[in-house]
């Protein structure tokens, strides 16, 4: 059934995400510090303070990743009005690497995600995966199930009875109690901001959905009667932490006190975004989680013209996100990006066609203050030459574009932009939760770009396409695209196609701007995107840079790189993956070497750990094409003699519904899949229980 979304809906979208990452990168430097020791060494937190404590600013995060990874369930499940604690379970599953990406891996009883994978990995399905009868109370009522629901409320807008159940089934996977509670309350509101800004009427909305005895109930209630009566917010801090404060709460970081917190800094917060995320993060406690979702919430309520209403938050971040995940090509992203994935889950749940701005290009920039990850390059030969504005117009299919404002362009100095497609020098070293995941772009990809001067231009000024790859000795090279002299008024697509040495990751993609004299003016960027197969080699390197091996997502249990790839899988099935999801029809050959394996092989349109097609010579002397999804199954199989330590040339071709699989040359194996196909996706090593080695592999 069609329903109606609201006619912002977009706009909004957007700002809750943006709001949500905004909140995360002022909190994370000094998660779970006290009051007191945030106001004795850093004073009221009104802006980002990461520098101060020597921090980068753009990091990963928990609170990030499994927001807007956990909710790929409705996607990965065809959006069901009524999907399962169990499927949303799965998902866990699938994109979880176990002790790596998005978890705080903390232990059985310590830490509840961690608890509650374990449950999920032994067979133990969701809700129960997450109960209080199996898990404990204090375990079961910690904070995650409120750290990750906002995507659940976005793409239930103005609709809190949806948004709140859905919370409840995302919630359960790992958390049961008041946990549960202050999800769905949290939820609520989010879904309700999108058509009401009162916050008293979001409370009044909230409450509705969790009983009226419930702790949390009981506590916003007391709440909101202290502001009515007591001004001070520190006061009623004070207040909050003496009655609902962690030495009542246990556990690692209960969702009482936080939730309190959220509330409070809502209430003290005057509907202004600077002062409640001064206040939220100023009171300590989890200030990463609390901000992410109390940002999420203003973002919601009062748009992107509420984030603005102070200094400027988005500037400095420039949308840019991670999300490490199995799915290593979705790790490098944005919140624009981020915000119409949650947009079309939003329009399919409501019964609406998708929407592509501007035919789907990968940067679009079509929303108001948008830059989708690009900044002025600070090499010597640009810096200082470029200011980046998200303006209105200069579009063909859209209503906005990038606006590239550049002085002082002459011999030897350049302007140039350009957005991460891989890890940027400062998440190689990134302290805290790695960064794992893959490129974006590769070799035999044509990258487009549509580009338009100014009118007031006096001096026409070159243009090209650009990359930065990771080479020798992990030095990063430019290599650039044919040049075109843009004259005032004019406009153009510039097309490359790219061509890079094997194994090196391509870190960047952007546009540079260079002149022989003096050039100063305006060029707007309307769209950059690629498609195409990539034709790459993915090993051995042709250099003696190592940062090709961050390229591969690890999801094995051993894992070594010198002339060969050597994985060792202590127990299951474990996946080395390198791709993106937007890969559809290729072939990927591996030279591999089996040494006491189970199985060993190579997996095709792989979407995570549990979602793929895979070729693997088997220990019974077969050769099988296998899928995975909810499970693996067998396609197809042929007894195929085969032994140890011997080396084999495995290939295999997916086209359509088509997967065929070669051995040394020869097609072996062919079949259709008709029943959910898997249509796209990443490329794999597989190992099963033993060890192999690859010396080879080749997507094309």
């Amino acid at each position: 059934m069609t329903m109606l979304l609201p006619a912002d809906y977009e706009a909004r979208v957007y700002a809750g995400v943006l709001g949500k990452i905004i909140g995360v990168y002022l909190g994370r430097p000094f998660e779970g510090w006290s009051y007191d020791r945030i106001m004795e060494e850093l004073g009221e937190i009104n802006y980002y303070v990461h520098e101060k404590l020597g921090k980068p600013l753009i990091v990963t995060d928990d609170d990030i990743s499994g927001t807007f990874t956990f909710v790929r369930a409705l996607e990965d499940y065809g959006y069901p009005q009524d999907i399962t604690p169990a499927q949303i379970g799965q998902t866990w599953l699938n994109y979880i690497i176990e002790a790596r990406t998005i978890l705080w891996w903390g232990g059985m009883g310590n830490s509840t995600e961690h608890t509650a994978f374990l449950r999920l990995k032994s067979g133990i399905e969701a809700p129960r995966s997450g109960s209080m009868e199996l898990n404990g109370q204090v375990v079961a009522e910690q904070i995650g199930a409120q750290i990750f629901i906002d995507g659940w409320a976005m793409v239930a807008p103005g609709q809190p009875d949806v948004a709140a159940d859905l919370a409840r089934r995302a919630a359960s996977v790992s958390h049961d109690g008041e946990a549960v509670h202050g999800a769905q309350m949290l939820a609520a509101m989010e879904s309700q901001a999108f058509v009401t800004a009162d916050l008293n009427t979001l409370l009044d909305i909230g409450l509705r959905q969790i009983p009226r005895d419930a702790l949390i109930a009981q506590m916003i209630e007391e709440l909101r009667e202290l502001r009515e009566r007591e001004p001070d917010w520190q006061v009623a801090r004070h207040w909050l932490d003496a009655k609902y404060g962690y030495h009542k709460y246990g556990g690692g970081c209960h969702i009482v006190p936080n939730h309190g917190l959220m509330i409070l800094s809502l209430l003290y917060g005057e509907d202004d975004f600077q002062r409640t995320m001064m206040i939220v993060n100023t009171s300590g406690w989890d200030t990463d989680c609390n901000a992410g979702n109390v940002g999420c919430l203003m973002g919601i309520k009062n748009g992107l013209e509420g984030l603005a209403s102070g200094p400027d938050y988005r500037g400095p971040v420039a949308d840019r996100l991670y999300l490490p995940t199995a799915e290593g090509g979705r790790a490098i992203t944005d919140a624009l990006t981020e915000a119409y994935h949650l947009i079309n889950s939003g329009r399919a749940l409501a019964g609406q066609s998708p929407v592509a701005p501007k035919k789907g290009a990968r940067f679009h920039f079509d929303l108001p203050g948008a830059l989708q990850g690009f900044m002025p390059d600070r090499e010597i030969d640009a810096r200082g030459t470029l200011r980046l504005e998200n303006v209105a117009g200069h579009s063909v299919t859209g209503n906005r574009s990038l606006a590239l404002h550049y002085t002082g362009v002459a011999r030897g100095r350049v302007a140039r932009t350009g957005t991460p497609t891989f890890l940027t020098r400062e998440a190689v070293t990134m302290p805290g939760y790695g960064l794992i995941g893959s490129p974006t772009l590769y070799a035999g990809q044509t990258v487009t770009a549509r580009i338009e001067a100014e009118a007031s231009n006096q001096d026409p000024v070159m243009a090209n396409l650009y990359i930065r790859l990771y080479g020798a000795d992990d030095e990063l090279v430019v290599c650039r695209g044919p040049a075109t002299r843009l004259l005032p008024s004019a406009s153009t697509v510039l097309k490359w196609q790219i061509q890079a040495p094997p194994a090196s990751p391509i870190s960047e993609v952007g546009v540079e701007l260079h002149a022989e004299r003096r050039a100063d003016g305006t060029v707007y960027l309307d769209t950059l995107t690629w498609g195409g197969t990539p034709t790459v080699k993915l090993f051995p390197p042709s250099h003696s840079g190592t940062l090709w091996q961050r390229a591969w997502v690890d999801g094995v249990d051993h894992l070594w790189a010198g002339d060969a790839i050597r994985i060792s899988q202590d127990r299951g099935t474990g996946l080395l993956i390198q791709g993106t999801r937007d890969w559809e029809d290729y072939r990927v050959d591996a030279v591999i070497r089996p040494h006491l394996a189970r199985r060993a092989g190579i997996a095709a349109r792989v979407q995570g750990l549990a979602r793929y097609y895979a070729l693997v010579l088997c220990s019974d002397q077969k050769l099988r094409l296998v899928k995975a999804l909810d499970g693996e199954r067998p396609l197809a199989e042929v007894g195929y003699p085969w032994t140890y330590d011997e080396t084999y040339s495995l290939g295999l071709r997916v086209a359509g519904e088509a997967i065929a699989g070669y051995v040394n040359g020869d097609r072996v194996l062919g079949v259709e899949d008709r029943e959910h196909p898997l249509l796209s996706g990443a490329v794999a090593l597989v190992c099963d229980e033993g060890r192999i080695d690859v010396l080879d592999v080749e997507v094309g």
